[in-house]
């Protein structure tokens, strides 16, 4: 049986795993907030997650959980408000900035290199990491062909995490939804990053692919020791693997929680999980 997930308090009034407690925080938003013209999209919008945690961001349509991600990563510039990434501020950082400072995301819309095999997929995600310059690219001098062997090696790596490392030469638009939607992932872990963001990484799976996917995103969190923050609306998944979540509903928070508490809390029943019949 599945021990229940505990949070344990820190000194900004926040909750996070027991096991970072030690460790400071890898995510804090304080009073975030985004408008587009008079529309309050997100509003005193506060979270902190710990080094390793996995927690869930939910709420129905439109609540505006991707607008938090598109702030997360400087997609969107917050109109209020602090993000703080490892302690350090992430405002005036460009989206390739905020990659490197450790944050890696999948999208709602899969956005793949459809004409791209593979690992060439993967391979785009390592090129932080590929160390050579343009000399050393034309003229294809040792650095070069050392580190392309390198980044081909990892890349390798990663892909068998899913089991995929027959179809590295394989189109990526050619691959079934869900193997696509792995790909997605793997080419976001490419980035070396230290909080990964999966924006519904279940949609359109079937039930024996997410119960996969959940043993991969705790395997992905052990191997890599990150944290992991996923918006979705299959709640088997949030409430089976979250240790923290978070409940939006009209760009507000209504509720925090762990799963058995957000799973019986009347607010969040009324605003997005329905309305309970009465006996």
């Amino acid at each position: 049986m599945n021990e229940q997930p505990k949070l344990t308090p820190v000194p900004s009034n926040a909750f996070i795993p027991p096991r970072d407690i030690d460790k400071s925080p890898i995510l804090e938003c304080h009073h975030l907030g985004i408008d587009f013209g008079g529309l309050v999209a997100v509003d005193d919008f506060n979270l902190t997650i710990g080094r390793t945690e996995i927690a869930g961001l939910i709420g129905p349509n439109g609540a505006g959980k991707t607008t938090v991600f598109n702030m997360l990563t400087n997609v969107y510039t917050p109109t209020r408000g602090t993000i703080l990434l490892d302690g350090k501020e992430t405002r005036g950082l460009k989206t390739n900035q905020v990659c490197k400072r450790g944050i890696a995301r999948t999208f709602q819309n899969i956005r793949l290199f459809n004409d791209m095999t593979v690992i060439n997929n993967i391979l785009v995600g390592l090129s932080n990491e590929m160390n050579y310059n343009v000399a050393a690219s034309i003229l294809r001098l040792p650095s070069y062909w050392k580190a392309e062997r390198v980044a081909r090696e990892r890349a390798m790596e990663l892909l068998s995490i899913f089991g995929m490392e027959d179809v590295a030469d394989v189109k990526a638009g050619a691959l079934p939804y869900g193997a696509q939607r792995r790909l997605e992932i793997l080419r976001a872990l490419a980035t070396n990053p230290s909080l990964l963001l999966l924006d519904e990484p279940a949609a359109g799976m079937n039930p024996s692919e997410t119960e996969d996917l959940m043993a991969n995103i705790r395997k992905i969190r052990d191997m890599f020791h990150i944290a992991v923050l996923l918006i979705e609306h299959d709640m088997n998944l949030v409430m089976g693997i979250c240790e923290g979540i978070c409940v939006l509903n009209y760009g507000k928070i209504i509720a925090k929680g762990v799963p058995e508490e957000i799973n019986n809390d009347p607010v969040v029943i009324e605003a997005y999980l329905g309305k309970r019949r009465a006996k």
